[in-house]
């Protein structure tokens, strides 16, 4: 089971710190994604990490801007966003899965376990 915490409302160029953290699961195993859904839009990929590839991916639109990282001792992912922009503005999902090949680690479909959603809410 994932849970996603942390977002709420900010300023564009503020800064916010989602969580994701697991039970039942052990993350140094698993890739774990961030992916964000805006209103009428379709879901899509933000960040993932994966030890076992040794690799961490962002979509362009935020490279420079968010960092994804993990603490194995706390089974948690962080992404933390700096500089927010109003189009940041969307629900935040975290995702697992055990067996992603580096090439998939973008696609929603490739992963088994996601998290319930946290808002974040950007005002210009």
């Amino acid at each position: 089971q994932l849970q996603a915490s942390g977002g709420g409302l900010m300023q564009a160029g503020g800064s916010l710190r989602l969580s994701c953290a697991a039970s039942g699961i052990t993350f140094s195993s698993y890739v774990v994604g961030w992916f964000r859904q805006a209103p009428g839009k379709e879901r899509e990929f933000v960040a993932a990490i994966s030890r076992r590839h040794g690799i961490a991916r962002y979509t362009d639109s935020v490279k420079g801007r968010f960092t994804i990282s993990g603490d194995n001792a706390k089974n948690t992912v962080y992404l933390q966003m700096n500089s927010l922009k109003p189009e940041d503005t969307a629900v935040y999902y975290c995702a697992a899965d055990r067996g992603i090949i580096a090439s998939m680690i973008r696609f929603p479909t490739s992963y088994e376990y996601w998290g319930q959603g946290t808002l974040v809410t950007v005002s210009s």
